[in-house]
Formats: C-alpha cells, structure tokens, sequence
C-alpha cells in the first residue's frame, strides 16, 4: 500500500485509508502526541469524502492507536503497557520489571483499619478484624497507571507495618519476610469511568474510561491473603490473557478433558 488511494481497487476506500495511516504510525512518521491533520485536510489529501475519513479515524480508535480531544483535534495515543491477565500470577511490579520497564510506587495511605463486610467476606475474617490498607499510585516510566488499595490480614503479616513498598514488589515481601506464597488468585475485570479524585491522580479527565480490576489472593492452602481494587487508565492499559485448548474425549460415556500444555508457573 502506497501514500495513495488507489480509486480503481476493489478495496473499499476507507481500509485503504485505514493501511495509509497505521503505516504511517508504525513508521514512526507520526509519534505519540502528534496532532493528525483535520478531517477536512485529510479529505483534501487523500481525495476521499468525510464519510470515508470518519470511518477511517473511527476504526483506528477503536484499535487504541489515536484519541480524540474534543475541541483540540486528534492526537497518536501513548502506546499502551500490557500486564498479564490469568495463568501467570504476578504483582504490578514484578509483571512491569519483567517486561522491561521502570515502575515506581507512591504509597498514599497505609493504616491498620477495622474490616468492613465487604473485606472480611474476600479475605473470609470476621468483620472488624483488624487489616493492612494500603493505598498506591504506580507509575511506569514516570506516567501514572494504576491506582490499587489493598487489604491484607495484619495477624497473617504484622511485618508489613515497618515494610518499605515504594521500590519493591508486595508479593516478592510476602514471600521473602513472611514466609507467605501467594500460589493462586481470582480476578474480576469490569470497565468503569474515573471520580474526580482518582481523575486527579491519574491525570485524566473526570469520566474516562478505566479498567477496574478486583482481585483475591490465596495462599497454597487456600487461605484468603489479600484482596485488592486496582484502577487503570483505560487509554495506557491492556490486558493479556493466555488461553489453554481443552481436548474432550468421551470414554465409557464420561468426557475426559486433557490439558494440551501445562499451565504456566504461578510464582
């Protein structure tokens, strides 16, 4: 695909308009926070019509690649950072270390607080039992990503209260000072728009689409030893999630379902 509408292709107007500007992005002829010419100027340019731009700029925001600003204009968007979803258990810190990145915690509140109902459920305590609140902004390369409370039993990790959780991971702590494995976890995902305060934090406008993420942690026995709500900003985030083929096979009349691969190491 050339820097041209090829207006004799059977190819619809605006895929090739689509293919024109995702390689100019991947170019790097355009880069993050370039301001892409106006509907209009891209009409005159490529000799398309506005239906045609609209639809383009609208696929391609649907692919995370630009952001509109009302009043401003459309800009490349930021590239997003990928965390693991499922299968490979980590913290915030340990997925972004392994993957390359800088990330640097801000600690806003850490108290011991009585349990309300809805903590003492996740964690299976009895409600007013007492618990670790802590509440941290994380940045990666200086941007910040997600906004996490967490709530850990203080009686299964008094330790935590002297813990310095600005450059290290929780999980990697946990292990280390209190002899506690996180081994298993469940995750619930659901997509939320931001308060004013956690706007504030985040640096995003008021409303913005966000990916909310509640968590509990097991030990190996089972045993509830955190729950977190962690926020993320819905214009830096992605999530992957690593999905494993079940084979069934029926045998004396019971399905018998085999794995095709191992599950990966949850540590």
């Amino acid at each position: 695909m050339g820097n041209k509408i090829d207006f004799d292709s059977h190819i619809p107007y605006y895929i090739q308009l689509l293919e024109i500007l995702e390689e100019k992005i991947s170019a790097g002829e355009w880069t993050a926070g370039d301001r892409l010419p106006s509907e209009p100027e891209l009409c005159e340019i490529y000799g398309v019509s506005r239906t045609v731009v609209r639809q383009t700029l609208k696929e391609i925001e649907l692919e995370g690649l630009i952001i509109r600003r009302k009043g401003k204009g459309t800009f490349i968007s930021e590239p997003k950072i990928s965390e693991s979803l499922a299968q490979k258990l980590t913290g915030f810190y340990q997925d972004m270390v392994e993957r390359g990145m800088v990330p640097v915690t801000k600690v806003l509140r850490r108290e011991i607080v009585p349990a309300n109902n809805k903590v003492a459920d996740y964690l299976d305590i009895e409600s007013g039992s007492l618990v670790f609140e802590i509440t941290r902004l994380r940045f990666v390369n200086d941007i910040p990503i997600v906004l996490v409370t967490t709530y850990l039993p203080f009686e299964l990790c008094p330790e935590l209260e002297d813990a310095e959780l600005s450059d290290q991971s929780l999980y990697v702590f946990l292990e280390n000072e209190c002899g506690l494995f996180i081994a298993s976890g469940r995750r619930y995902i659901e997509a939320v728009g931001a308060n004013e305060i956690e706007s504030k934090l985040l640096e995003v406008e008021e409303g913005a689409p966000s990916v909310l993420l509640d968590s509990v942690s097991y030990l190996e026995d089972g045993t509830p030893i955190e729950y977190f709500h962690a926020l993320h900003r819905g214009d830096r985030s992605r999530f992957e999630v690593e999905l494993l083929r079940v084979k069934e096979h029926v045998t004396n009349g019971e399905n018998i379902k085999r794995f095709d691969k191992e599950l990966p190491s949850s540590n």
